[in-house]
């Protein structure tokens, strides 16, 4: 098979596990509506720059807990078997796609329960879905390439926790303020810049870990 058809062979297969087992998504999903459940008891009612801030925190923890697991979960035997059968490149683009996907189902959900919760009037609806997926697939791209350099190193949480913080605080900060410019309905060409320094971070990340994880997968 050539790359192409491992990549899609393997976001196949992560689909039809998760579909069967369903446990790991729907315990993400119960954490995204408790949350938001919680903050709204414990708030009633925020102005514009709490709203934005609480919906971006609960966003990325909930993209820790999803997407921490990638590597975690395949045992060391499965890991041999892919590793006589695809390519590491194969691996990490069908990690990155599969977890874009259950972070864009993830970010819809939280996106509507949160609106629905708090009702907080959007200025310009559509960039702020267009920031909501952009950093549902920067969160993604992100953490999935940490999530294979700290399996790889024995899963160590601390240094997860290490390598993220310095990618995820600059990533935060961008999509914070992007958010921002479309609560408040400024102009769209205001925030080309932020959209196009989310798009340099999602092509940067891929670009490290397609050039990494081989070096990382032959380990």
């Amino acid at each position: 098979m050539n790359t192409f058809q491992q990549i899609k062979t393997l976001v196949y297969k992560d689909i039809v596990l998760e579909w069967r087992s369903k446990y790991a998504i729907n315990g993400i999903l119960l954490y995204v509506v408790s949350t938001v459940f919680v903050c709204y008891q414990a708030f009633k009612s925020v102005d514009t720059l709490v709203w934005n801030a609480l919906f971006w925190i609960i966003l990325l923890f909930a993209s820790i807990n999803a997407i921490s697991r990638s590597f975690t979960q395949e045992s060391a035997y499965r890991q041999l078997y892919y590793y006589t059968l695809v390519s590491p490149a194969a691996i990490i683009l069908s990690k990155i796609i599969y977890n874009s996907l259950v972070m864009l189902l993830l970010s819809t959900i939280a996106y509507a329960v949160y609106s629905l919760t708090f009702k907080q009037p959007v200025g310009d609806p559509l960039l702020y879905s267009i920031t909501v997926l952009l950093g549902s697939m920067s969160f993604a791209t992100v953490f999935t390439m940490v999530s294979g350099i700290s399996a790889k190193a024995g899963n160590n949480s601390t240094l997860m926790a290490v390598l993220g913080f310095p990618v995820i605080i600059p990533l935060l900060i961008v999509l914070i303020k992007l958010a921002h410019n479309a609560l408040v309905g400024l102009d769209r060409a205001i925030s080309t810049g932020e959209i196009v320094v989310l798009l340099a971070i999602n092509v940067i990340t891929i670009t490290i870990s397609l050039l990494l994880f081989p070096y990382l997968w032959r380990d």
